[in-house]
């Protein structure tokens, strides 16, 4: 039967005679790992349900001594709590619409869905980055969800404002990786770039550096004075 057993696993599995034996010491194991897997379950399913009694017990006993047992008026989990609201007519009506280049972090959390911490991050990136151009840089705030965002847009007013630009022409090497659209490889190449053939004219002289891609040029260019 052994014999038999070990041609089989040759013939069909491919296996050596040492493979065949390692495979059935492996089996046992297996077989104990499943059984093992199934007692846990089972003692994990009878603790439940002896706990369960006893918990009903314990309520029956403190019934039957004339204590009158309610629901808490404050729920471990409110399903409300993950929603994020959307804001009322009336409320938006008592608000003044300010820009929202002049919100800092106290402002920002009028908006539903923004506390302290996302609104300073907010902030923070407006801050570093020199001012916001489009809506959708808002995107690449951490953890700022698409509705936030929406939001966001209910309280405030945009228009593009750019407060800090970078002198491309003048800048050194520290000073432009500092940048958030800009790592220190990129600015590297930059300030070699213009050592070796002149002051940058325009955007479009970035794509002689052909390793820089379109959409990063015109993602970093309004932040940029080429004067």
């Amino acid at each position: 039967m052994k014999a038999r057993f070990f041609y089989w696993l040759k013939v069909y599995l491919g296996f050596s005679r040492k493979e065949s034996k390692g495979f059935v010491l492996l089996i046992p194991v297996l077989i104990a790992l499943l059984i093992s897997i199934g007692v846990f379950k089972q003692i994990r399913r009878v603790n439940a349900q002896n706990f369960h009694i006893q918990y009903e017990a314990t309520l029956d006993s403190l019934q039957a001594s004339g204590i009158l047992i309610v629901n808490s008026p404050f729920p471990v989990f409110n399903p409300q709590d993950t929603v994020v609201r959307k804001s009322s007519s009336k409320q938006l009506e008592s608000l003044n619409r300010i820009p929202f280049a002049e919100a800092d972090s106290i402002v920002l959390q009028i908006v539903p869905g923004i506390g302290q911490s996302t609104a300073s991050r907010v902030v923070k990136f407006r801050e570093s980055i020199g001012g916001l151009h489009s809506k959708n840089q808002l995107t690449e705030v951490y953890g700022l969800k698409p509705e936030t965002i929406d939001a966001i847009w209910e309280y405030f007013d945009f228009t593009p404002a750019i407060f800090k630009k970078v002198k491309i022409n003048q800048v050194e090497l520290e000073e432009l990786a500092k940048h958030p659209y800009c790592s220190y490889a990129e600015a590297k190449v930059l300030i070699a770039y213009r050592k070796q053939h002149g002051i940058f004219q325009s955007p479009d002289d970035f794509l002689k550096i052909r390793i820089f891609k379109q959409e990063w040029i015109d993602k970093i260019s309004p932040y940029l004075d080429f004067q």
